[in-house]
């Protein structure tokens, strides 16, 4: 059973809420973790016809059947579920007695927001961190090789060929999940939209330019885009705003949660071929923008992350705001450390002034972590050490 950093929050939950719903993208280990976590529990998988025809034709009767609760599985596929549950949590609201998972985030959670508001905790579970991933013994030693792989457990688990199970695992996407969140017309057109997506990878996005490259109207990219998140296979990175009066891009990053997913969708065969790609340090800031993502939503926080950009190309790839610093950081997938690493970062704390104390990081591509009078630089295998929560 694979170490997931989120169980133990997912174990408090379920001493404290009636019902919690695990969310997040299909094979990210919701159903193995949920099984693992609550053996007593009854599972049932409604993905299975019979299984989701009989919930959604006599859905007192389904839940009927389950007395002392029961851990059901991609609850999305029946919408009104939940609404049927929430009169027998409130008749019994013995902690932890239903777990949901689903894998469509905007429709799951919008059933649950409508039926069990204040019965319900709301988990994530993403593909593997780094962390979780170091712990396997056959995990890849390379930077190139931990950007192409990526983090969905079942790689790892039955130490499957990255791409060919991530050929398998776009075709089941495009095919079936596409269907069943949106009516998506032309899924040609779609895949190819995915793929000019994770072309873009850690960029600012433009709907206009993505929709003329797409073929596609501008509200379709849009539409299009809230499906890929909704599935979470992207998330969108805010542009980081002040109450300064300073001329600030607006323009959120798209970062792709698994940069092994993003390799394959660029035609990337092997970890080799990452060596000289034009786009080695966008999968790189990704994966970096993601890691964090992923450090943060496991131990029940917030992402909260931000990019920023002025009218004057002062950037950096990630702000976190606390209550008492920001963290300005910096992705760089270069091996050697240099004093050019620092700049970006130096320009935005200097670009924000005096509002608030900064700490200032660089992860890089490299082996030696150094601790500079005004900045950490820190290596890609330590990225879980660094300041995020």
């Amino acid at each position: 059973m694979i170490n997931r950093r989120l169980a133990p929050r997912l174990a408090e939950a379920a001493r404290s809420f009636p019902a919690v719903t695990l969310t997040g993208p299909r094979q990210s280990g919701k159903s193995t973790l949920c099984r693992h976590l609550f053996p007593k529990k009854d599972y049932v998988n409604l993905e299975a016809p019979d299984v989701r025809n009989f919930a959604l034709q006599d859905p007192r009767g389904f839940l009927a059947q389950f007395p002392n609760g029961a851990i059901l599985d991609e609850v999305q596929r029946t919408p009104d579920l939940p609404s049927y549950l929430q009169p027998m949590i409130d008749d019994d609201p013995e902690p932890g007695k239903w777990i949901l998972t689903g894998s469509q985030n905007f429709a799951l959670l919008e059933s649950i927001n409508q039926s069990l508001a204040g019965r319900s905790a709301v988990l994530s579970l993403l593909p593997m961190s780094f962390d979780e991933i170091s712990e396997f013994a056959d995990a890849p030693k390379t930077l190139d090789e931990v950007l192409f792989t990526g983090g969905y457990p079942r790689i790892y688990d039955k130490k499957l060929s990255p791409s060919q199970w991530l050929a398998s695992y776009v075709a089941t996407y495009i095919e079936r999940d596409v269907r069943s969140v949106s009516n998506v017309g032309d899924l040609t057109t779609f895949q190819r939209f995915v793929e000019l997506c994770a072309g873009r990878t850690g960029q600012m996005i433009n709907y206009s330019n993505l929709a003329g490259d797409a073929g596609i109207a501008q509200p379709t990219a849009k539409a299009w885009m809230s499906i890929l998140e909704a599935s979470y296979i992207v998330f969108l990175q805010p542009a980081y705003s002040t109450n300064l009066r300073k001329r600030l891009v607006k323009m959120p990053k798209l970062h792709f949660y698994d940069t092994g997913l993003a390799c394959w969708l660029l035609g990337l065969r092997s970890a080799d071929q990452l060596a000289t790609h034009p786009l080695k340090g966008s999968i790189f800031e990704s994966w970096v923008v993601s890691e964090i993502v992923k450090h943060r939503v496991h131990s029940g926080e917030s992402p909260s992350l931000f990019h920023y950009r002025d009218h004057r190309g002062v950037e950096a790839d990630l702000i976190l705001e606390h209550a008492d610093r920001l963290i300005i950081g910096e992705a760089k997938a270069g091996q050697t450390v240099t004093s050019d690493l620092l700049a970006p970062i130096r320009n935005v704390a200097h670009a924000l002034g005096k509002t608030k104390e900064t700490q200032q990081v660089v992860i890089f591509g490299g082996q030696d972590r150094q601790q500079r009078t005004d900045a950490l630089m820190l290596p890609w295998q330590e990225i879980h050490d660094g300041p995020w929560l």
